[in-house]
């Protein structure tokens, strides 16, 4: 088990061997991002079910450490989470300071990579999804980079709603992953034909 300093962010969530820019503001996340630059520099990314102030958690969310940091003058941070592994909330603990806190499990990811038909599937879907998006994208890179590495960046970044980024991070194994992400991409895909609200970008 783990004590964790988490930061609850609608639709942000971040993948072991990612990374994650973020622009922090906040008079209390400033305080968390000086606790944890003087401890051990790790912070939780999790998404919160609702979109009150200290609304539920959803149960699994990113262990990630702080590479790059800006310090701005006023006060703000411009910093880089690398993230490092997911872990699963077993309760928040009640704490003093100003940002959550929450003891949680910390996730093993297994070694795991697709088979050629599940790689050749989703590279096709992800090849249709891109173009009615009108995405740019360069497929050669694609094609270099390994399972895992492309399954958890698509999953990152897609602009799908935040419950489905929820159910993709919380996804058990690559190859669970990997079939969320393509039936997403197909129903995201469908609906961005002919209904503007179908997918958001968070």
């Amino acid at each position: 088990m783990a004590r964790i300093t988490i930061f609850p962010l609608t639709g942000a969530v971040l993948y072991p061997g990612l990374q994650l820019p973020l622009h922090i503001f906040e008079p209390r996340y400033r305080a968390m991002v000086s606790d944890a630059l003087a401890r051990d520099r790790l912070i939780g990314m999790i998404q919160p079910q609702k979109g009150f102030e200290g609304a539920p958690l959803f149960a699994v969310g990113c262990l990630g450490r702080i590479g790059d940091v800006e310090a701005l003058e006023d006060g703000r941070f411009n910093i880089i989470l690398d993230g490092e592994k997911r872990f699963r909330v077993l309760r928040e603990l009640d704490v003093t300071t100003p940002f959550r806190q929450v003891e949680a499990e910390l996730l093993e990811e297994p070694e795991e990579v697709l088979a050629p038909i599940e790689r050749a599937s989703f590279e096709r879907e992800a090849k249709r999804f891109a173009q009615a998006q009108g995405y740019v994208v360069d497929w050669e890179q694609v094609g270099r980079l390994d399972d895992m590495s492309l399954i958890n960046g698509v999953s990152q970044i897609a602009p799908f709603d935040p419950a489905a980024k929820q159910a993709l991070l919380e996804a058990s194994g690559l190859s669970a992953r990997c079939e969320l992400l393509v039936q997403l991409m197909q129903f995201f895909g469908r609906a961005g034909d002919g209904d503007e609200d179908g997918a958001t970008l968070q």
